[in-house]
């Protein structure tokens, strides 16, 4: 999400909006990881749902996120975007609750 969030300030900058999210929308997986560490400007929260719009039906798209599933609609801090994202986010999701200590934690013998 960082970089996502990078790119996303660069494109607004140089002028390559569309171009950008045309080419995130083309792939085939695009993995979001590390949902919820940073807040979302109203700019993230816009181009999240054009390239969710975009990939709807034709690609696949996952999250990985520390923050639970029930908590991203408030996460989003819009409601109108919000309802949008999670509608396109939900509507055919698989969620895998990972349990136990970290594997970063774990020392190598």
């Amino acid at each position: 999400m960082s970089k996502f969030l990078e790119s996303l300030a660069q494109a607004r900058l140089d002028g390559t909006y569309l171009k950008w999210v045309r080419g995130i929308s083309a792939n085939k997986l695009l993995i979001l990881d590390g949902f919820g560490l940073k807040g979302l400007s109203n700019d993230a929260r816009i181009a999240l749902l054009d390239i969710l719009e975009d990939r709807y039906g034709i690609g696949f798209t996952m999250i990985t996120s520390q923050l639970p599933v029930d908590s991203w609609y408030n996460f989003i801090d819009e409601p109108t975007l919000a309802d949008a994202i999670m509608d396109r986010l939900s509507d055919s999701a698989h969620k895998i609750a990972l349990t136990g200590k970290s594997l970063r934690t774990r020392k190598n013998h």
